[in-house]
Order: C-alpha cells, then structure tokens, then sequence
C-alpha cells in the first residue's frame, strides 16, 4: 500500500512538473517570438505521392534536442523520438556517439500522417527553423560529424523529394554559403536514452534550450501557423532527466 501511494505520489509530481514546464514553454516561446525574425524560403515544388495513413522520416539537424521538440509541435505527426541513425547498433549510445568517428549522427524520427502534413512540408519546416543546411559538421555551439544536417529517407519517393528540393534550394540561393545537407543511406534507427527523449519540454529553462532550441519553436509558430500546435506530442509523458545541461 505505502509503494501504491508512493507511486501515485511521484506520478503527480512528475506530471506536475511537465505542465509547469509546458507553461514555461509557452512564456520563453513567447518571449523569443517577439523578437523571432521570419525566414521565408520556397516550398517544394515536388512532392512524391504519399498513399498510407502512416509515414516515417528521420532528420538529423544538430542536438536533437531542438529538432525534436520543433517536430512535436507539428500538426499531423503522431510521434517524434530522438535517436541516431547512420552508425551500427553497437555504436549507438550517447557516451560512444559524443566522441565522433562512429558514423551516427543525433536524429529524430517522425512518424506523421500524410493527410494532415506530407514529407515535403516537413522538409520545409526542416530547412525553414530547425537546421542550417550551409554548417558543415556542426549546428549552432556543438562541432562534430554527429552533429552534421542529414535527411535519412526510408522509400525512393522520399529520397526523390528531398535531393529534388535540395537542388530547388540551391537554384534559389536561399542562403550566401552553399547547402551541405547529405541524403543519406538509411541503415537504421535506434532511439536515445531516455533522459534525451522530450527534453525541451521538460528542461525549458535550460540555458542552452533558451538559447538555442526555443527560438525554432517560436520560428515554426510564426513561420507556419497553420502547422504549429501549442501542446507536443511526447514520447513518454512524465520523466526525468540527469543529462547535464550543453
């Protein structure tokens, strides 16, 4: 009986926590919007048919922090898991990954529903606030291959709308350095630990979220308001983490 109380207790309080934090979210998103500078870039002009109810995509753009907790807050993706993808199953761990040289990159997969909101669109979201597709090995603080911008594609037509709008990018000059983001072979993905998993929105105060992944919430709200829902979908509900702060 005292473990079925305990129990309860901490489920409170946990679930306490992730809607403090929600609200946190919400006030610092805010905070960055007011001063969040539109980036306007082309949609695709391609997109290869999408027949299921049920995709999968995997990006990797930097810490999967941000792109995760950008991905969650897109209207018709179901999930978004943090992870890596390009190395070996042996290698995928945070302590192995971190050091470089494994082949992995931090990415995220997103399993949407193309009714509501197709790959291209997501590619759009992708290139328009989550990653800067000119940074080679590195986004924003953090250097290294794992930290490079990938597209992972998982079907031809996928890969087929991606390296068409890279090209699409590039003709328009959306950017002055020239795009780097590799379309690269899909050869698995294996979620993060799950200190990693939802971590913008439980760690909103966190100085690196404020500083780094906030403003792309806030970007995808203003960018793409018909896309943008104010309550993620999260991996496992309430959770902790123990992962210091980058």
């Amino acid at each position: 009986m005292k473990r079925i109380t305990s129990t309860a207790m901490l489920v409170v309080t946990l679930t306490a926590g992730i809607v403090g934090g929600a609200a946190l979210l919400r006030q610092n998103s805010a905070q960055a919007a007011a001063t969040q500078a539109v980036f306007r870039i082309p949609a695709p002009a391609f997109q290869a048919p999408e027949a299921g109810k049920r995709e999968t995509a995997v990006f990797a753009g930097g810490c999967f922090w941000g792109v995760q907790g950008v991905f969650q807050h897109v209207r018709g993706v179901s999930s978004a898991v943090s992870g890596y993808a390009g190395g070996d199953r042996g290698s995928a761990q945070y302590a192995v990954v971190s050091r470089g040289g494994t082949g992995h990159a931090e990415a995220v997969k997103v399993t949407y529903d193309p009714r509501q909101v197709s790959y291209g669109q997501l590619l759009h979201v992708f290139f328009s606030v989550v990653a800067d597709p000119t940074m080679l090995n590195a986004q924003g603080p953090d250097r290294g291959t794992q930290y490079r911008s990938a597209l992972f594609p998982q079907a031809d037509g996928q890969r087929e709308t991606a390296e068409r709008y890279i090209a699409q990018l590039g003709k328009a000059g959306a950017w002055k350095r020239p795009i780097v983001t590799r379309v690269e072979p899909f050869k698995g993905f294996y979620p993060a630990e799950a200190y990693h998993q939802d971590y913008l929105t439980l760690h909103p105060d966190s100085a690196y979220i404020r500083r780094n992944d906030l403003p792309k919430v806030a970007a995808l709200k203003v960018t793409f308001p018909a896309l943008y829902r104010s309550n993620p979908v999260l991996v496992s509900g309430p959770g902790t983490s123990s992962a210091q702060d980058r």
